[in-house]
């Protein structure tokens, strides 16, 4: 074990002080090792988050337990084992091997958490299928793939939703509420939303019954976090110095540090935010607004401490040196990094009318902003400016709380764009049915206050609303202004440019989440904008590996959903430009499919086995999908679609769907 000996006014020196005793993470003050600084380095006045607090005028010993693989590695003469990279931590080498990670701890360590149960028959289930059975003290989902049985988890670890509804496909089984995906034989999670993966439990066969052996705790929570690593060089860093440093503590940030620590990363991360809260669960800000912070929160506290994942809260990053690989901040703090992750995502768009700066008009950007607009809305007048995904979402929760909701917009029917004006006009039907009334194809040219508070909205076609609360939701910009002088290549509507391994034209330098274009390959590499909270999961943990030269490229299907009175539509794919909608089911109840379809050009290739020709053919294809009530045929879609299938606007026209089909029972 390696031991951390500070003295209050003293550096950091590594010793090998065998007499110190583990200190807990939570009585540590500072975060990732948590030693305190030395006063004579800068510490910047917004630091928190994981565990940071004031040093304390005592002497502080760390224990820190080192895997036997990396204490081996660190203790490797230089002409020992080949090195992949090597990361330089102020000025001085560092090996690191990317096959090494932390050893795997025993999940049946406790015969009193073991449990073990017969489950069915080896001929109750057919190749293919999925069945949840019950252990006694909890479920698993049995799974029979290519002749053989697996056992994992049976809740999606996201938001619990039952994976024997989802759709199981080439080892994999996908959601069937957010399309993540989980390895059927691993447990792990393949793609997003959610940072936990399933368990994995062990099965067997006698004589002819399946029988499942699992851990009781397991079989009770349903999800597991992946092994990952923790920081072993704080010594070699002062507080201005990291290897790794993330812009951005939202779900790219947060997933490509977890990325890291679980491909075995054992350097120093520091992740910075404007917020002042630890990485949180942003889309329930308009789905579930009298949530508290800690609430939806994506990890508790003691997560950063236990995996040296050290935030800082309440820092703005204003410029970024690359060719010093320094990032200032606003208060004039400056931190070195060697790689930087930049994952700073959108800024909302305010309103430009006169009184815009009116007390209680809100843009949703934080727990408190949500809170506050739920607690003045009760019982009040509320008009939200723009029927976007959290316009809608924010009145179709305040529409029960609120004595009149008003929701302004400037197109003749909500979600025209991206579902469609036949699709827009139900989802439209549903909230008029539901007390929300809608001002159409106008804007808002005024707002009036009473005493400092806002008492009107006037609209350009001279309607004049009450109003208590305004929540504005015209969209968001990309938050990259700090950018302009950095060298990083930025589009002209301010989008950073990367490729598909999340890379900008700066070396060392990666971007991920709503601030970015990348090449999508579902629409043939187009670079694309794609502000889902699916898609930030993925760009984070493209970034980390390729942080770790993996060479890993993106390839994920753009997966997303809102809720709205207790109904939710969701959406796979990217329709954006789609030239056609098919229909199928009743939109009238709700409970309905809608395939976008889009003229393309397929390059196929024709001739003998010597001679080849390209030859162009056009044709009508899918390229997104939405739904409502009819579960899980966007899962399904998107899983053939991730399979780099076409499906054509002739296979859905007929209204046999008998080919999306599952197999779950």
């Amino acid at each position: 074990m390696n031991v951390f000996k500070l003295k209050k006014g003293g550096d950091r020196r590594r010793s090998r002080d065998t007499r110190a005793g583990p200190v807990p993470c939570e009585d540590v003050p500072v975060p990732s090792l948590t030693c305190p600084p030395p006063p004579s380095l800068p510490v910047p006045p917004g630091a928190m988050g994981g565990c940071f607090s004031k040093p304390k005028p005592v002497e502080v010993k760390i224990e820190v337990v080192i895997p036997e693989k990396e204490r081996s590695k660190e203790e490797m003469s230089p002409n020992g084992k080949a090195s992949p990279l090597i990361y330089k931590v102020n000025g001085t080498a560092r090996h690191y091997h990317l096959e090494e990670h932390p050893i795997a701890s025993n999940p049946y360590h406790n015969p009193k958490d073991v449990v073990e149960a017969s489950v069915c028959h080896v001929k109750d289930l057919e190749n293919g299928q999925m069945r949840e059975v019950d252990l006694g003290c909890g479920k698993a989902l049995l799974i029979k793939e290519s002749g053989e049985f697996h056992a994992v988890g049976h809740k999606c670890p996201h938001y619990g939703a039952p994976l024997v509804k989802g759709i199981l496909s080439k080892g994999r089984v996908r959601c069937p509420w957010h399309g993540a995906c989980f390895n059927i034989s691993t447990g792990d999670i393949e793609d997003f939303p959610s940072l936990d993966s399933l368990p994995r439990f062990q099965v067997k066969i006698e004589k002819e019954k399946v029988y499942i052996r699992a851990s009781k705790q397991a079989l009770q929570t349903q999800r597991r976090t992946k092994m990952m690593a923790k920081c072993i060089s704080l010594s070699n860093y002062n507080l201005s110095s990291t290897n790794v440093l993330i812009i951005g503590a939202g779900a790219a940030g947060l997933v490509c540090a977890e990325t890291l620590r679980q491909e075995g990363f054992s350097d120093r991360i520091v992740m910075c935010t404007m917020d002042r809260h630890l990485p949180y669960d942003r889309p329930k800000l308009s789905k579930s607004m009298d949530s508290h912070p800690e609430q939806i929160a994506l990890r508790p506290k003691e997560f950063f401490c236990t995996y040296d994942i050290e935030v800082l809260t309440e820092m703005q990053v204003v410029a970024v040196d690359v060719k010093s690989k320094i990032a200032v901040f606003k208060d004039g703090f400056k931190m070195e990094y060697n790689k930087l992750l930049i994952a700073t995502g959108n800024t909302p768009k305010t309103l430009s009318c006169k009184g815009k700066e009116i007390e209680n008009v809100f843009n949703i950007r934080t727990p408190e902003d949500a809170n506050r607009v739920v607690k003045l809305a009760t019982s009040k007048n509320v008009v939200i400016v723009g029927a976007s995904f959290l316009g809608m979402e924010v009145a179709a929760y305040l529409a029960e709380r609120a004595h009149s909701v008003s929701l302004v917009e400037l197109e003749h029917v909500p979600f025209k764009k991206f579902f469609g004006e036949r699709v827009g006009r139900a989802v439209m039907k549903m909230f008029e049915n539901n007390r929300v009334k809608f001002y159409m194809q106008t804007e808002v040219s005024e707002l009036r206050e009473q005493e400092g508070k806002l008492k009107e909205v006037v609209l350009k076609s001279g309607k004049v609303l009450r109003a208590d609360v305004c929540v504005v939701g015209v969209g968001a910009v990309p938050a990259t202004g700090f950018l302009k002088q950095s060298g990083i290549n930025i589009d002209s509507k301010g989008f950073i440019v990367v490729n598909k391994m999340m890379q900008t034209n700066i070396p060392g330098v990666f971007a991920a989440g709503d601030a970015v274009t990348f090449p999508l390959a579902l629409r043939n590499n187009k670079k694309v904008n794609v502000p889902h909270w699916q898609m930030a999961h993925m760009h984070g943990r493209i970034a980390a590996l390729n942080m770790l030269a993996h060479g890993t490229e993106i390839s994920t299907v753009p997966y997303l959903w809102t809720a709205m009175f207790g109904k939710s539509i969701r959406y796979a794919g990217h329709g954006e430009g789609f030239d056609d909608v098919v229909i199928q089911g009743d939109l009238d109840e709700l409970k309905f499919v809608a395939f976008y379809t889009k003229r393309g050009s397929r390059r196929w290739r024709v001739g003998t086995r010597t001679a080849f020709h390209a030859e162009s053919r056009r044709s009508d294809e899918v390229v997104a999908v939405a739904s409502m009530n009819y579960d899980p045929i966007v899962s399904k879609v998107a899983e053939v679609l991730a399979a780099g299938r076409t499906i054509r606007k002739r296979d859905v026209e007929t209204g046999d769907m008998s080919w999306l089909t599952g197999k779950g029972s």
